[in-house]
């Protein structure tokens, strides 16, 4: 892991979001786009016994722009998970609390 936040870019927690993902769960994590839409999240994770969830990915110290907010609280008013990850750390959190779903 680099030392310094800065160097880490969106790709690389995106990398490793993927990777956990498959290794951990034993999921599919989908670059989720959606044509005509922008702001929607990057990732649709999806693993054994019917989850799934929705998920961000930043740089570090990054967060949700509005446009983003609002495409994250529709997914949530419809009763869906949706994470935000802008480190390492940050998505092996994410992937253990995911695990005890």
């Amino acid at each position: 892991m680099p030392k310094n936040f800065s160097n880490i870019r969106e790709k690389q927690v995106e990398d490793r979001l993927r990777r956990k993902t498959e290794s951990k769960l034993k999921g599919i994590a989908y670059k989720f786009t959606s044509p005509g839409r922008r702001s929607v999240p990057d990732r649709l994770l999806i693993w054994p016994l019917d989850n799934h969830c929705f998920v961000e990915c930043k740089r570090p110290g990054e967060t949700w722009t509005k446009a983003q907010e609002k495409h994250r609280d529709k997914l949530r008013a419809m009763g869906h998970k949706v994470y935000l990850v802008d480190t390492y750390e940050a998505v092996d959190e994410l992937i253990e609390i995911l695990m005890l779903l």
